[in-house]
């Protein structure tokens, strides 16, 4: 079967015929850096709108966070604990969220429901202004994020065989997209009205873009079951979990996602409360701040997945985490706000490039018809890590200040740094 002039998981891959790229000016540009012609494009930037709704809401969590806390008069310990229950959450759905997309194939419709959910969260914490409204509705995000994912990348390393650097960098741009634009709004937002306002407002619009992918790829969905067997029996999927769980290459990269979530997850929380309590910034500003982390991803994102399509997974994400690690330490040197808001951009620049390309090194690593499961072992991995963090953090800053949590960090980087040193060269 050929979907958008590229081959489906089945037959062996093909190259793409000639007259696939026939456009002129920038859009031949685009199609000839990314290997996918123009048409093909659309379904994953509807995949990543999609996704960009799921991190809008997390954006939103993240900016409202301090205000939160104050009102609630939580110390950071205990707003840690409140998202060591989302991680918690996040990793018991994510148990369950592989198996489901692989033995029913229904990815489309599990992928409305993730964020549909996701919306449904933040109205409760904004309607339910209270530590257990908090602790639910970061459980409900947690759980419904987590099992956003298995159904994306399984639909799109089907959809994309032969370019999923490209798609997984389209994936991972709605991300850095909607974690960069919901802080702008929600500050902007608390700026004139409440927190609670602001949870609430920013939630409505995440309800449509669900109900557009429920319905725009429903379609594609339902014409390829009509094409197609779609999902695994039973037997089938425990023996492909045995077949992957023996590769130390899948392992491997396992255990680094797992070091790198940690770091990602401890600076989405305390970051904001850096910015907040220790610079003393307002909520319009701190939006900006985290909107240009954000925007540094926007940037090297698709560059990165990209260009991993060419070179290879194992040295673009080698760099990057490299180059993550230093950034980090030097934010702990750093004592100008102008400098710390740069190095900030800059190491939302070199951490958001790797994401994609590790996706994609997964998906190339894992038999087609296990790829929901194989993104839920590398979540699963990452959940377990991402336990430790809040809490630990907020330890951390209650006993030695908040400076002492980036620290932390640049420790948990560079695990991330000697584990991927350690994976085979080809990919």
């Amino acid at each position: 079967m050929v979907i958008h002039g590229h081959p489906g998981p089945h037959p062996t891959p093909q190259p793409a015929p000639p007259q696939a790229v026939t456009a002129r000016g920038p859009l031949a540009a685009v199609e000839r850096l990314t290997g996918v012609d123009a048409p093909g494009q659309w379904t994953a930037y509807l995949v990543g709108l999609g996704h960009g709704g799921t991190h809008w809401i997390m954006g939103t969590i993240y900016i409202i966070l301090p205000f939160v806390g104050r009102e609630l008069g939580l110390s950071y310990a205990e707003i840690g604990a409140i998202f060591t229950a989302m991680n918690a959450s996040s990793f018991v759905v994510n148990l369950a969220g592989g198996p489901i997309v692989d033995i029913t194939g229904r990815r489309i419709v599990i992928l409305a429901l993730a964020l549909g959910f996701c919306a449904l969260a933040l109205l409760t914490i904004g309607t339910a202004p209270s530590v257990m409204g908090l602790l639910i509705g970061v459980m409900l995000i947690g759980g419904a994020n987590n099992i956003w994912h298995p159904a994306a990348f399984s639909f799109l390393a089907g959809r994309y065989p032969n370019n999923r650097g490209f798609a997984m960098s389209v994936h991972g741009l709605g991300a850095n997209t909607g974690e960069a634009l919901a802080p702008v709004c929600a500050g902007t937002l608390i700026t004139w009205l409440s927190w609670r306002d602001a949870a609430m407002i920013n939630a409505l619009p995440m309800f449509i873009v669900a109900a557009v992918i429920f319905i725009v790829l429903g379609r594609t969905e339902r014409k390829t079951e009509s094409k197609e067997k779609i999902g695994i029996d039973l037997a089938g999927y425990f023996q492909g979990m045995r077949a992957m769980v023996r590769q130390r290459a899948i392992l491997g990269l396992c255990l680094m996602g797992g070091f790198r979530s940690m770091t990602q997850n401890g600076l989405l929380i305390f970051l904001p409360l850096y910015l907040a309590d220790v610079i003393g910034f307002a909520p319009f500003v701190m939006g900006l701040v985290l909107a240009g982390m954000q925007v540094g991803g926007i940037i090297s994102g698709p560059i990165a997945g990209t260009w991993s399509d060419k070179i290879g997974r194992r040295p673009i994400v080698l760099a990057g985490l490299s180059a993550s690690t230093l950034v980090i330490v030097a934010l702990t040197l750093i004592r100008n706000e102008a400098m710390f808001v740069g190095g900030v951009a800059l190491l939302g620049f070199v951490l958001y490039a790797v994401r994609p390309v590790v996706h994609s090194w997964m998906m190339d690593l894992a038999p087609p018809d296990m790829s929901g499961s194989a993104t839920s072992l590398m979540f699963g991995t990452q959940g377990l890590f991402k336990l430790v963090i809040p809490v630990a953090g907020g330890f951390i800053a209650d006993t030695w200040g908040l400076s002492a949590v980036f620290y932390m960090l640049a420790v948990t980087m560079l695990m991330a740094n000697l584990v991927v040193a350690t994976l085979p060269k080809e990919h």
